[in-house]
């Protein structure tokens, strides 16, 4: 017979037992989604259309399963913070990889489109950088939730490269930074800003010419692909310059 132990006689429950089990049952319910999308998206009886929306609901899980991850290891595991670096909750910083961050920002992108009434535009030249991918792309979600909150109709992303920096540039044509509600938006920026400099990037902030906000992810590039495999790179090309 099953018996329920009485909270009274055992004490109150340890909080990190608490947690442990919590997170036990989300990555649970987390893998069984994971599971039925997937059986989803191979199916013969789905329109192109559906199909496309339930592998990009497989993508939104996969990145919610790398931030349980993150959680699980309390801030990046083993190999976080090799620079001594600490994420906003005082945890070290997860070590940088070398991503692509056009092909990134194009996946985040595609999330929204599905997500948000509104036309969301994108640009994307060739741009590698140092940088932790959960990271950037939660940098990423934050400043087009923003975005496709305030606009009145449209956000534009362009990724760009050159000079050691490679620029995130997310534009709205909403009432710009400040004339709505700051709440929600100042966090995020918040948590935004705190994401990328702690890999030694910058925020910048201020109107586009749709009249909305822009905002800018400036991130230190890394050489290409092609570069580092024929072996011609030198640290000094790649270092930002002023």
């Amino acid at each position: 017979m099953l018996t329920t132990a009485d909270p009274a006689a055992t004490g109150p429950e340890d909080p990190g037992l608490w947690r442990r089990r919590l997170r036990h049952d989300i990555r649970h319910e987390l893998g069984t989604i994971i599971m039925l999308a997937s059986a989803v998206a191979v199916a013969d009886d789905i329109g192109a259309g559906s199909r496309e929306r339930v592998e990009q609901l497989l993508g939104e899980t996969r990145w919610l399963d790398h931030l349980l991850r993150l959680l699980d290891e309390g801030g990046g595991g083993v190999d976080a913070g090799a620079d001594g670096g600490m994420d906003e909750a005082g945890q070290p910083m997860p070590s940088p990889e070398r991503i692509r961050v056009d092909d990134l920002a194009a996946e985040v992108v595609t999330g929204m489109r599905l997500a948000t009434p509104h036309e969301v535009r994108f640009r994307g030249a060739e741009a590698w950088a140092n940088m932790d991918p959960v990271a950037l792309w939660r940098a990423l979600r934050n400043v087009l939730d923003n975005a496709c909150r305030v606009a009145a109709g449209r956000v534009d992303v362009r990724v760009t490269a050159g000079h050691g920096w490679v620029a995130v540039q997310v534009d709205d044509d909403g009432p710009g930074f400040g004339a709505g509600k700051a709440g929600l938006a100042s966090l995020g920026l918040g948590i935004v800003h705190d994401l990328i400099s702690e890999y030694g990037g910058g925020l910048e902030i201020r109107t586009c010419e749709m009249g909305g906000a822009r905002v800018r992810l400036l991130l230190p590039s890394a050489p290409p692909a092609r570069v580092v495999a024929a072996g011609t790179v030198h640290a000094d090309d790649w270092r930002p310059h002023p």
